[in-house]
């Protein structure tokens, strides 16, 4: 069950590592540590009262699973979607600049590095609650029939895991530059070289970590609800019926179906929002009173 469990959440784990790795950027290297040190203290405290939470929802109303699994799907396809537009909407001189005006915050003796470091771990403690909450709830879905020992344990194990894996990542992430840097500094032309690999890598790496969470978020999040649905999950029982015989093909046409409609589904709950937003800002037309 952990295992099976492990595979269907690993996209989600995926997008917590790149989340998380993105959170803690901006961070002063000497106090990079300490702050995923805190944040995974707090993704541990999420989970000693999310997995209760979990077995109890399971114990007493087992049929809200379902309708959970469907909402955070539906959270993680809109999120993503937010993602996307944010980055199509924004141009590469706004993002620069915000850059830049985080960069002289942080060098700025009057800035308040205190109250700066703790505005990021509650932002980064809040993002993992809701991803570690969707991955319970995942992990609960494969286990549905067990014993609800059977569920405490599950929960237990990928909670633990998945704390360990993300945070212990993160970790390794954040210090990759200095690690380049360390390397870059030695006597020996190899290490030299392969300083300069890590420090020219690592912007990469944090840039294929984030396509990689926004692309889980629509495959995670639509693979939930086309598995929710009956006329979607039909369908795409008959196309993968269909394609099984063609080699790759057989198993790229379900994701490509899961990732159709994490797409559709956040669109439209982003466009709904932005709608009902500005019907709220609305001010009345004091001629027509």
């Amino acid at each position: 069950m952990t295992k099976v469990a492990t595979r269907k959440t690993a996209g989600v784990m995926g997008d917590d590592l790149a989340l998380n790795a993105e959170q803690v950027t901006g961070v002063k290297p000497d106090r990079e540590l300490p702050v995923v040190w805190a944040v995974a203290k707090g993704s541990a405290l999420n989970k000693a009262i999310l997995v209760p939470a979990a077995l109890l929802i399971s114990a007493l109303a087992p049929w809200l699973i379902v309708p959970l699994l469907m909402l955070g799907g539906a959270f993680l396809c809109f999120e993503g979607f937010e993602k996307v537009a944010h980055k199509l909407l924004h141009s590469k001189e706004d993002d620069e600049k915000h850059h830049q005006e985080l960069l002289a915050a942080v060098a700025d003796p009057s800035t308040d590095l205190v109250a700066f470091e703790q505005s990021k771990i509650k932002g980064a403690i809040r993002t993992d609650f809701i991803l570690s909450a969707e991955i319970l709830v995942i992990a609960l879905g494969t286990a549905v029939d067990a014993s609800l020992a059977k569920k405490a344990v599950l929960l237990t194990v990928i909670a633990v895991l998945f704390t360990v894996v993300v945070y212990g990542l993160v970790a390794g992430i954040v210090k990759l530059d200095d690690a380049g840097l360390a390397l870059n500094r030695r006597s020996s032309a190899l290490a030299r070289g392969l300083g300069r690999g890590i420090l020219v890598t690592t912007p990469w790496l944090m840039k294929g970590l984030s396509i990689a969470g926004t692309t889980a978020m629509f495959l995670v999040g639509g693979g939930i609800i086309v598995h929710g649905v009956p006329i979607l999950h039909k369908l795409a029982a008959g196309w993968a019926a269909s394609a099984a015989g063609v080699p790759f093909v057989g198993a790229v046409v379900p994701m490509a179906l899961d990732g159709l409609v994490g797409v559709v589904v956040g669109g439209v709950i982003v466009l709904g929002l932005s709608a009902g937003s500005r019907l709220l800002r609305r001010k009345p037309d004091p001629a027509a009173g």
